[in-house]
């Protein structure tokens, strides 16, 4: 499973939609993809929601982003995420020359 942080903006739309339920139908949107959600942050500013999920691929991820924004008007820019540890490792590594 990959590691994705998804940067959401709400539509005028997906803002009069708030609700518990609308949560609940994006971690379903996520798990019928074959993730999980491991966090969800509303937050103020220019982004207002902070998703952290997993999903078996980038090509998943992407298709979660438009599902949502064509299904619940949150527009995500999604970036796929590496823990700082094996990010270390990877940059720490013997490279082929």
């Amino acid at each position: 499973m990959a590691v994705f942080v998804m940067l959401g903006t709400y539509s005028r739309e997906a803002l009069n939609g708030i609700s518990p339920k609308r949560t609940e139908e994006f971690a379903q949107l996520v798990a019928q993809n074959g993730g999980s959600v491991r966090a969800m942050f509303a937050t103020l500013g220019e982004i207002d929601l902070v998703l952290v999920v997993d999903l078996p691929s980038v090509e998943t991820a992407a298709r979660v982003s438009i599902e949502v924004a064509q299904k619940i008007g949150i527009r995500l820019n999604t970036l796929p995420a590496i823990a700082v540890k094996d990010f270390d490792l990877l940059m720490t590594s013997e490279k082929p020359s």
